[in-house]
């Protein structure tokens, strides 16, 4: 059994969720905050056998893709003292960030 924690944009996540257990994978939904945008991000907990796996992967790769943003600069930017961008800048956003973990003991109550 796996445990997947795939980390994804607020916007992306309700059509994840829904595609996922429309699939009959058990989600659940954790509400986080991403660092550099400080944008709402959706942490998604999701366990799977391991021959459901691929699937689950599949369906997170073609919900969540990655695309272009303008975003205001934070001031000053994030972690640099006295650095200021004056500018709305162009970022990547969407895509999931994954992590996998391998389940050694399960239970359901």
């Amino acid at each position: 059994m796996k445990l997947i924690i795939a980390i994804v944009q607020d916007e992306d996540a309700s059509r994840l969720i829904s595609q996922l257990m429309n699939e009959g994978y058990g989600v659940t939904k954790l509400a986080t905050t991403g660092g550099f945008l400080r944008s709402g991000n959706t942490t998604l907990l999701v366990g799977v056998d391991d021959e459901r796996y691929d699937g689950a992967m599949a369906v997170i790769e073609k919900v969540c893709k990655s695309r272009k943003q303008i975003a205001p600069s934070p001031s000053p930017m994030s972690g640099t003292a006295g650095v200021y961008v004056p500018y709305p800048i162009e970022v990547m956003v969407g895509g999931a960030t994954i992590f996998v973990m391998n389940v050694e003991h399960f239970v359901k109550i």
